[in-house]
């Protein structure tokens, strides 16, 4: 059984947010892939990832740098996973179906909360997973930007 963490986004953004939690997801060592709703915003995230904060540093890569397997973050639009990662982000509206769901120890669902099709989707996700015996979770930032686990 996957677990899955849904990020409801409201008081910041993704382009801020996805670097901090993908830090966190790296520190443990594993394999990270982030499917991005387009090809656009994949080169876009790839390029933020470079550049989000000079003290710091996230490997990763797409499909323009190449050596797929041995980047430890891949960032994909399709539903290639050649790093074996065992870590998924969903983002900007990028979907994944329950088998392919199965693949991975845990998957972040990050979405944004001021826009009402995505906050639908996210829904229906949810509502997918638990009927299907998954565990989900469900985190919001309060207005200091902090995540809160509700309920």
């Amino acid at each position: 059984m996957t677990r899955t963490d849904f990020y409801h986004l409201q008081s910041q953004n993704l382009e801020t947010v996805l670097p901090k939690l993908l830090e966190k997801a790296y520190s443990t060592g594993k394999s990270i892939v982030v499917r991005v709703g387009t090809a656009e915003r994949v080169e876009f995230l790839n390029a933020l990832l470079w550049t989000y904060n000079d003290q710091s540093f996230l490997p990763h890569g797409s499909s323009k740098d190449g050596n797929a397997e041995l980047q430890p973050i891949w960032l994909t639009s399709g539903s290639d996973v050649p790093n074996l990662a065992s870590l998924l982000f969903l983002v900007d509206g990028a979907r994944a179906d329950m088998t392919e769901l199965e693949k991975f120890e845990r998957v972040f669902n990050i979405f944004d909360g001021n826009l009402p099709e995505a906050v639908e989707q996210a829904r229906t996700f949810w509502k997918d997973l638990k009927a299907s015996g998954n565990e989900c979770f469900y985190w919001q930032q309060d207005s200091s930007g902090r995540w809160t686990q509700k309920a």
